[in-house]
């Protein structure tokens, strides 16, 4: 059977960006949702729960996210395999991430099992930390299924197809609520968790989502060209090598993003669970925000990589410009309209009127916040498209490290620029952090794109 022409060929830009994107974005709101009602549910419980879930949730999304970004890299090579047709090279490196997540899922649980480096710089208190480690211990069941679930939204992305995606992140999303309400509230005669029983249900969520998915992509005929399940391989090196050549940057990458907002939260751990939990509701109300851009940028990536394959190195300027353009003009409008909704999101999150009131003013600053997010979040991913990701992670190292966390901890807990401003002063250096990052990826980008396409494109130039 072969597949329907590349929609790089068959499309205008901004059809085929929208056709890609809206998916995406649903899949990811999707995502996100599982975060926004853990943090409600947890909150209705007391704020030592909604504290916990959200330092655990730092915490996890550092590890989970880094060995996660090893596994984007099938986004890009899949759509440079799509873009020339050669679709059983597809299915062959397919095969090799799924032995990548084994090695990635064992190092995640283990650093999940095994929380100390991060606890000590919480500091948190015994009765906090006990519900934290509680909600990593469900957390890390929950990794192997989330990680295989994750080879297939690569392959499936990288062809052109998120809505399969979508799908099934809705299906997980519809569980999650129910599934809470059973492990926090102890029905079914198990014990009640409190806020830790979010992990618990999102450990059956995951493992729900890799068997359905998985089990589909074998039943579909359409899929059947690209041979995923027509043999069984070992793992080959030279395969895995150029998987992790592009796919480890890219991890680390994440790491650095991921792990300055980790940090941030277990600084901030130190000013009390008021302030904590509060953070918890702007952190939790950025990343949902984020998920607009990423999937914008997913969708650009998808267009960029398949255009380089198919040789047109126009058609993949004009698909990140057009993306980049996107990005900076709903990134305004959702960071206005974050500014003028900030205390009635806050008192949606909490009923606890002090948490609130923190948290309206940590709004406030999440909106500058994510106009800078929305720009560095498309671009980063159209330069992985490019397979360039050593540079992309110097820069998130130079402005998210340095920048962010380093001047968000002189500005929020110490006099060094006068006053301590606490939760504020890290929020006013991450932003001042993305938009040095979304500068100079961007103008890393138009250097790029201005060369002609190279068919031997290789991986990781600076």
């Amino acid at each position: 059977m072969t597949p329907t022409p590349s929609p790089t060929h068959t499309r205008s830009l901004p059809r085929e960006l929208l056709h890609l994107a809206w998916p995406s974005l649903i899949a990811q709101l999707a995502v996100m949702g599982g975060g926004v009602i853990d943090t409600l549910m947890a909150g209705r419980i007391s704020a030592l729960d909604l504290a916990a879930v959200g330092i655990g949730a730092s915490i996890y999304a550092t590890i989970f996210v880094t060995v996660m970004g090893v596994l984007l890299a099938l986004i890009p090579v899949v759509a440079h395999h799509h873009g020339a047709r050669r679709f059983e090279a597809i299915g062959a490196d397919v095969r090799q991430s799924l032995w990548l997540v084994l090695a990635l899922a064992l190092v995640a649980v283990l650093l999940l099992k095994n929380p100390e480096p991060f606890l000590y710089f919480a500091q948190a208190s015994p009765a906090l930390e006990m519900k934290v480690r509680a909600y990593l211990d469900g957390l890390a069941w929950a990794v192997p299924g989330y990680l295989l679930f994750r080879v297939f939204y690569g392959f499936t992305t990288g062809i052109g197809r998120p809505r399969p995606v979508m799908i099934f992140n809705l299906a997980g999303l519809a569980l999650k609520a129910p599934l809470n309400w059973v492990f926090m509230y102890g029905h079914w005669g198990l014990p009640a968790l409190g806020g830790p029983g979010c992990g618990w249900s999102s450990a059956v969520i995951a493992w729900c989502l890799a068997g359905a998915a998985w089990y589909w992509c074998r039943r579909e005929a359409s899929y059947s060209v690209y041979g995923v399940f027509s043999r069984f391989e070992w793992p080959r090196w030279p395969a895995l090598k150029e998987l992790l050549r592009l796919g480890v940057p890219s991890g680390v990458s994440f790491l650095v993003d991921v792990s300055a907002f980790t940090f941030m939260a277990l600084f901030i751990a130190r000013l009390g669970a008021q302030v904590s939990a509060a953070h918890q509701i702007a952190a939790n109300a950025a990343v949902f925000m984020f998920m607009v851009p990423t999937a914008l940028g997913s969708a650009t990536a998808v267009l960029v990589g398949q255009a380089l394959g198919a040789g047109n190195s126009r058609r993949a300027r004009d698909a990140g410009l057009l993306g980049l353009g996107i990005a900076a003009a709903m990134g305004l409008a959702l960071g206005s309209a974050m500014y003028v909704g900030s205390w009635a999101l806050a008192r949606a999150y909490t009923p606890d009127a002090a948490v609130a009131a923190i948290a309206a003013q940590l709004l406030l600053l999440v909106a500058a916040y994510h106009l800078a997010d929305s720009v560095q979040a498309v671009m980063i991913q159209v330069l992985r498209a490019y397979k360039r990701t050593w540079g992309p992670t110097l820069v998130y190292a130079f402005s998210l490290w340095g920048v962010g966390l380093g001047g968000g901890y002189l500005f929020g807990l110490t006099d060094f620029f006068g006053a301590a401003r606490g939760a504020a002063g890290f929020w006013l250096a991450a932003t001042a952090s993305l938009a040095v990052a979304s500068v100079m990826t961007t103008l890393y980008f138009l250097r790029i794109a201005k060369a002609p396409v190279n068919h031997g494109l290789k991986l990781n130039q600076p």
